[in-house]
């Protein structure tokens, strides 16, 4: 598929993975993004997992259409991108790697006895290649969110390369229809917890007339869709079958390369993207259940927009992407064990990790003997940046009361202040 009329589209599709990275669920599927820049050079930009071998050599061997390129150049060392580079380099005798310094090192760690030696072209910070009419600028983008990652700008064609940045969940032909939807649950499990390196790319970024983004996962970032190329120029069946009912999902929403930027700015900022409140509750028979729900009316009566959470029936990824997108977020949980129930330990738990901040929360704890699960909740949010605990806690014994609904309405009031 040409994305400009010298920029193809040589990406793989894996409708049949479930967890990307053993952990995150994809519902829909996952898409191995590389790209190819016919010019006097040839380069390619970046590989593909090694699950999707077969599909991805014939899309490059259709694409090249008999020529021969002279540079791979690799973006980030994760192997869902740079799987096959030894083959490519075994299979071009001329090819080069184009890598910054660190993916270069990193290479022997995941290529045994590779022979490296007048193969690689360490670049640093706005470092050129040019290929005849393109040329590319190398922008480094440490800790984004590897500490090798780079990122390559078509001086040409005003596009970037934006190794993981921008990317989502979904393969291009089963998108979900709002892109930030499965981008945001991508970013915030992906590269949460690097808000700063990310600010530090974004500052980068401002400095670069952008039309275009080619991210390593899920569709392209075009400024005009309606000067988007989007035919499949399959060169043989095995590609034609691969790209088959992508049509125009390759490129995300129709709007301006800005609007990307600017959700960027606000998630690597910490800020709430949305205004209302996060209700996640983790309930053992119910009673937890009722009362979170009863907390959700009562934001809903004041005109409060609620997203509101199972944490026993919701997998935690998701969970991790509406706590980050809303400012205040209400927890309410059962205890166990004399501790936390695990569906809501676990959340924290992923909150932490990902570098969740600049939130307010309100706590309600269950217990029908020994309440335990506000303690917990309050040191794990206490480990936390920028984290405001409303006072006083709820506590529930077993079933909600009359009187606990006084509680609760103030704690609501408190919350909104």
């Amino acid at each position: 598929m040409k994305i400009t009329d010298d920029i193809l589209y040589i990406g793989v599709q894996d409708r049949d993975i479930r967890l990307f990275e053993r952990q995150y669920p994809t519902p829909y599927g996952m898409a191995y993004n590389s790209y190819l820049i016919l010019d006097e050079k040839v380069a390619v930009m970046d590989t593909a997992d090694l699950r999707m071998h077969d599909e991805w050599k014939a899309g490059l061997a259709a694409a090249l259409d008999g020529r021969q390129p002279d540079y791979l150049v690799m973006h980030h060392m994760e192997p869902d991108h740079s799987a096959l580079a030894m083959e490519m380099l075994e299979h071009f005798p001329n090819l080069k790697i184009v890598a910054s310094q660190k993916a270069i090192q990193m290479l022997p760690q995941f290529f045994e006895g590779v022979q490296l030696e007048g193969r690689t072209i360490a670049v640093k910070e706005g470092d050129t290649l040019s290929l005849g009419t393109h040329t590319l600028r190398f922008l480094m983008a440490p800790m984004v969110h590897w500490p090798e990652v780079m990122v390559s700008y078509d001086e040409e064609s005003k596009t970037l390369f934006s190794a993981d940045a921008f990317g989502s969940f979904g393969t291009l032909d089963q998108q979900e229809d709002d892109w930030a939807c499965e981008a945001r649950r991508y970013y915030f499990n992906i590269c949460g917890k690097y808000g700063a390196p990310v600010q530090t790319l974004l500052k980068k970024a401002g400095t670069l007339e952008i039309e275009r983004i080619c991210p390593l996962h899920g569709p392209v970032i075009v400024s005009n869709k309606e000067d988007a190329t989007v035919k499949s120029e399959a060169k043989d069946k095995a590609v034609s079958t691969a790209f088959e009912g992508i049509g125009e999902r390759y490129i995300a929403d129709d709007k301006p390369v800005g609007y990307y930027l600017g959700l960027y700015d606000i998630w690597s900022r910490y800020e709430a993207e949305k205004q209302g409140v996060f209700v996640g509750y983790a309930s053992i028979h119910g009673g937890t259940k009722a009362v979170a729900e009863h907390v959700a009316q009562l934001l809903r009566d004041r005109g409060v927009k609620v997203c509101l959470m199972d944490l026993t029936e919701e997998e935690v990824s998701f969970a991790v992407e509406d706590a980050f997108a809303y400012g205040r977020a209400v927890f309410a949980a059962s205890s166990y064990d004399a501790g936390l129930f695990p569906p809501m330990h676990n959340l924290l738990h992923h909150l932490q990790i990902k570098g969740w901040q600049k939130k307010r929360v309100a706590l309600i704890e269950n217990g029908s003997w020994a309440p335990s699960a506000g303690k917990v909740m309050r040191e794990m949010l206490g480990a936390m940046k920028d984290v405001e605990i409303i006072e006083p806690m709820v506590t529930i014994r077993s079933r909600m009361k009359s009187t606990d609904k006084e509680a609760l309405e103030a704690l609501v009031t408190e919350l909104m202040k």
